[in-house]
């Protein structure tokens, strides 16, 4: 299979495309053929060793994937061979295959397309628990998002939306604040926009 290798630590541009070897499950996990993976912030800084987890080099980025089941480990009794889903690996994702436990796999719902899924995890359960858990963000409320062209920030704007709040995206350019537009009804002046 091919990967993406983090092969020496430094930007995007040091990573290396490679052949490396298929990929078996152990007890408990699942391989997965990758269909889409994605590209987010902590990705960068783990292969600038400036995270907080250090996989040992050579590994491959990529902490969210979404694909299809093709290997299951001992153990594995409620998901087979086949069966889509999504996936936090934290790591190993731009490969063409990538090991998961079980643990950390979602079924992927009828309908779902592969490319949008992958990008679920991190931000928009990033944005959940800051909404729910931390901010307990109430209907009707005023929720501000700054850096909202950002994939945290648009998540913020569609949950924000979702959970009933008023909806003020802030983002620095009038190109950032189309795009936070789009998400919503927005009324925008230059330099700032109001999405509700």
């Amino acid at each position: 299979m091919k990967a993406l290798l983090c092969k020496k630590h430094g930007p995007p541009e040091s990573l290396v495309l490679e052949e490396v070897p298929d990929l078996v499950p152990g007890p408990g996990e699942v391989v997965i053929a990758v269909h889409a993976a994605a590209a987010n912030f902590p990705d960068t800084l783990i292969i600038e060793n400036k995270y907080q987890f250090k996989p040992p080099l050579p590994f491959s980025p990529g902490g969210e994937v979404a694909g299809t089941i093709v290997a299951v480990g001992e153990g594995v009794v409620d998901h087979a061979v086949g069966d889509p889903v999504i996936g936090s690996c934290g790591w190993g994702g731009f490969a063409e295959q990538v090991k998961v436990p079980v643990r950390k796999l979602q079924r992927l719902p009828a309908g779902v397309a592969m490319d949008l899924a992958a990008s679920l995890i991190m931000t928009y359960g990033t944005t959940h628990y800051a909404l729910t858990d931390r901010a307990q963000l109430q209907p009707g409320e005023t929720l501000l998002v700054l850096g909202a062209a950002g994939g945290t920030g648009l998540s913020a704007i569609e949950l924000g939306k979702l959970a009933g709040a008023r909806v003020i995206a802030a983002a620095s350019s009038d190109e950032r604040l189309a795009l936070c537009k789009r998400l919503g009804r927005c009324a925008a002046w230059p330099g700032r926009a109001g999405c509700w």
